[in-house]
């Protein structure tokens, strides 16, 4: 209720999973793979690696602490520690979280439909014309409310009812599959191919700031960096949890997810001599290419099949919670809303929002270019320099929980200087002019 308590995780465990869980999703499966499809390979994942570590780790951290320290949503907890001149980072916090989940559970709603229709009738090897279906319409919009009901629901269970008991069943599941899935990747004949691919860098790419941008873009995706996701987990925490640690475990957990699907999927699509296809579609990886090869391999790949979009499913569920959950805590926090209604019409207002990416796929890519391109990095650079220069005791909070850590002062260090110098780099010289020239395309 509003003016109760503050609602608290009930274990470390909870929390981790829950946080893990916001972090993997759809952007490790779904994204990740096409991207690194898209951009040579290996040299991607080698961007991606170290964007998380020296980038979005730093930002990560920053986040924790902030949310733990103010115990408040994204616009209460920037005043608390900036005044009111910071209110509008919190909100472009909000906006990106409603923004990102309008065409998020659109995309999951897909998923939602390939898993259902694989156990009713198997996949229709015509994956290209299927995916046109599926992708727009009354039925992707349909898919789209059911997939944001089933998000509401959990949400407005509360933290420790709703999302901490699901993500304390859903995260182990989720490992079990996407692991179970890479090893029987790895028995296909030709499966070799696609590890070349998907191993072997292309080092010219390492030099493309195409590539470097959208390798910081997936990393702060992945991470649901820059959208206020983390920063609200934490601030349910209570103060014994060590959060360098926990950022650690998290960054870890969702890397790791990561480059697992990437061994499920290349191995299945260079298998089956299906890699002419990936770049037919930036979405073609998960929702034309793997279909086909699913339907290609008989009764074995409906099984297949049906198991990796569960996965996918899932992992799309956990980071939708986290995701509405940024706009619920921050509407109990500031207009004193009760969370039931808030999660009911605050899911209702986003999945309105979401219908003209459910009936284009060049505007979804369109959101997700604004979203991910100027929100979300323009976002952590705003966090990066509030942290490291604003925010008071900022040391001091990540520390408690823990021994002193002799790199906090070169974290904050990279929050003032590295972090923001590059994010700024990445936004001016290429995010933010692509992204215009994307909204151009459409007219």
């Amino acid at each position: 209720m509003a003016g109760g308590p503050r609602e608290r995780w009930t274990s470390k465990r909870g929390f981790i999973l829950a946080a893990i869980g916001s972090a993997v999703g759809l952007g490790n499966m779904w994204r990740f793979s096409y991207l690194a499809a898209e951009n040579g390979g290996a040299a991607f994942v080698v961007l991606y690696l170290a964007a998380t570590l020296v980038i979005a780790l730093p930002v990560l951290l920053a986040e924790l602490a902030l949310g733990r320290g103010s115990q408040k949503s994204p616009i209460q907890a920037l005043t608390l520690y900036g005044g009111r001149r910071w209110k509008p980072l919190g909100l472009v916090f909000i906006t990106s979280g409603f923004l990102i989940l309008s065409y998020y559970t659109v995309i999951a709603g897909w998923a939602l439909r390939y898993g259902l229709v694989a156990i009713a009738s198997g996949f229709d090897p015509n994956a290209a014309e299927r995916f046109g279906e599926v992708a727009s319409g009354w039925d992707a919009f349909g898919y789209h409310i059911a997939f944001m009901a089933f998000t509401v629901f959990i949400v407005v269970g509360g933290v420790s009812r709703g999302i901490e008991r699901t993500s304390l069943v859903l995260m182990p599941m989720l490992f079990a599959l996407v692991v179970g899935l890479a090893l029987y990747a790895a028995t296909l004949d030709g499966a070799s191919a696609g590890y070349a691919y998907y191993l072997k860098p292309d080092f010219s790419k390492l030099l493309s700031l195409n590539v470097l941008k959208d390798a910081t873009g997936q990393a702060f995706f992945s991470l649901s960096l820059g959208m206020g996701a983390m920063l609200t987990f934490a601030s349910y925490l209570g103060r014994d949890v060590n959060l360098p640690r926990a950022a650690m475990i998290i960054a870890g957990a969702d890397v790791a997810i990561a480059f697992i699907a990437g061994l499920v999927v290349f191995p299945m699509i260079f298998a089956l001599d299906l890699s002419a296809d990936v770049g037919a579609s930036t979405v073609g990886a998960l929702f034309i290419t793997l279909p086909k090869a699913f339907a290609e391999m008989g009764s074995v790949g409906r099984g297949v099949g049906i198991l990796f979009f569960a996965a996918l499913i899932v992992g799309a569920l956990t980071s939708a919670i986290s995701l509405l959950e940024v706009v619920v805590s921050s509407a109990i926090d500031s207009l004193g809303w009760r969370r039931r209604p808030a999660g009911i019409l605050l899911g209702i207002a986003i999945t309105a929002l979401g219908a003209p990416s459910a009936w284009s796929t060049d505007i979804l890519g369109v959101v997700d270019q604004i979203a991910n391109n100027i929100l979300i990095l323009g976002g952590g650079f705003a966090l990066s320099i509030f942290v490291g220069w604003v925010m008071a005791g900022s040391i001091e909070e990540a520390r408690v929980g823990t021994a002193d850590v002799a790199w906090f002062g070169t974290w904050r260090n990279l929050l003032r200087y590295a972090v923001p110098a590059f994010l700024f780099f990445v936004l001016v010289y290429d995010a933010i002019p692509s992204t215009f020239r994307a909204i151009a395309g459409l007219f």
